[in-house]
């Protein structure tokens, strides 16, 4: 063999060699969202996920949540066309909570007072499940999946034993339904990370200052999120209402992201608004977080339930230290507390302009 051929070989053998340990770092996640859009935390937090170098999402599952499962699922495969990113699964799940209904939150409001986002419930958007509502960045063309959002987590970890971390941007009713089928679910995932729930948040927004302790992705479906929390899962990591309220989406951020020519930033460009008076990066958040937690600057280990006396309390978070908490089994739960707010922007940032990775 002639020595540049060698030299030849040996540079192929190394190329190789660090594409393999590349994608064997990939970290494998699912994403579970109530993935309303366009853009928005919901679109946007499943973007910086995908948009990631570092990650390898085997599939979306969707929930009804800010929308109902029908629109979102829409919603989704039509974010990923134009994204260029369809050969990530979209896998319909649950339409509804296990308990809870549209009739019993407004049973609730009359005897408790008014709830400020009802999600899918919301009179001002509401309209029936089975309808699409409106589509500004057009229908899509690509079909979800067949199989169901329970069974498709479960084939997942079961497929990758301790490699999946399960992404929680929505109501819990999905993972609820895996675990209540295959009680093994949750220990057979590397880990947890989920938006939701809410403690003592500073802030001036009435929708917490009144109600410290009501957080809309667990109130959706209280029974789904105790049935979660209570599982044996290895780690849990909590991106709360208290946190989340530090961040803001502004006009800025937006025109920074409008800058890039990635077909990221251009969807969130064209379809990311500024809506009321609080813009939170709730999900978007935990997103980051996961992604570096270097963003975080304080946490605490708390254990966490929910409230499903059916009374004023009902769908709130509950909370206890070690100190303090209930005899029986429970989780600790990694609550993120503080976070650097300028690097987190960065990264929001540079996720969404940055070019679009190929699975």
């Amino acid at each position: 063999m002639r020595a540049d051929q060698g030299w030849r070989l040996a540079a192929i053998v190394l190329l190789i060699s660090c594409f393999t340990c590349w994608a064997q770092e990939r970290q494998k996640i699912i994403i579970d969202q109530d993935a309303a859009g366009p853009a928005g935390t919901d679109q946007q937090s499943m973007l910086l996920l995908i948009q990631s170098p570092r990650t390898e999402v085997l599939g979306i599952t969707v929930v009804t949540g800010d929308q109902w499962l029908h629109e979102e699922v829409a919603h989704t495969l039509r974010m990923l066309e134009l994204i260029g990113r369809t050969d990530i699964p979209v896998v319909p799940g649950a339409e509804y909570p296990l308990v809870w209904r549209k009739q019993d939150a407004e049973q609730w409001e009359q005897q408790h007072g008014s709830v400020a986002w009802l999600g899918a419930w919301t009179p001002k958007y509401y309209h029936p499940p089975d309808q699409l509502g409106e589509m500004p960045e057009g229908k899509p063309t690509t079909k979800a999946a067949d199989e169901d959002a329970a069974h498709f987590l479960l084939r997942m970890v079961h497929k990758f034993p301790h490699q999946v971390t399960i992404y929680e941007g929505g109501p819990m009713t999905n993972l609820a339904l895996a675990i209540s089928i295959d009680p093994e679910f949750a220990g057979l995932a590397k880990e947890l990370v989920f938006m939701g729930g809410s403690f003592n948040p500073r802030t001036d927004d009435p929708e917490f200052a009144n109600t410290p302790t009501h957080e809309f992705n667990l109130w959706f479906d209280p029974e789904a999120a105790h049935i979660v929390l209570r599982a044996p899962w290895k780690k849990i990591v909590c991106t709360s209402v208290d946190i989340s309220v530090k961040t803001r989406l502004t006009s800025d951020l937006i025109n920074r992201i409008k800058a890039g020519d990635s077909p990221a930033a251009r969807y969130v460009g064209k379809y990311g608004r500024l809506r009321g008076n609080f813009n939170y990066l709730w999900d978007e958040l935990a997103a980051a977080a996961w992604l570096d937690p270097s963003l975080i600057t304080k946490k605490e280990m708390l254990y966490m339930d929910i409230d499903l006396d059916r009374g004023a309390g009902y769908g709130n978070t509950l909370s206890w230290t070690e100190q303090n908490k209930p005899k029986m089994e429970m989780h600790p739960v990694e609550v993120q507390d503080d976070l650097d707010l300028e690097k987190f922007y960065k990264t929001f940032v540079d996720l969404l302009t940055a070019p679009t990775p190929k699975n």
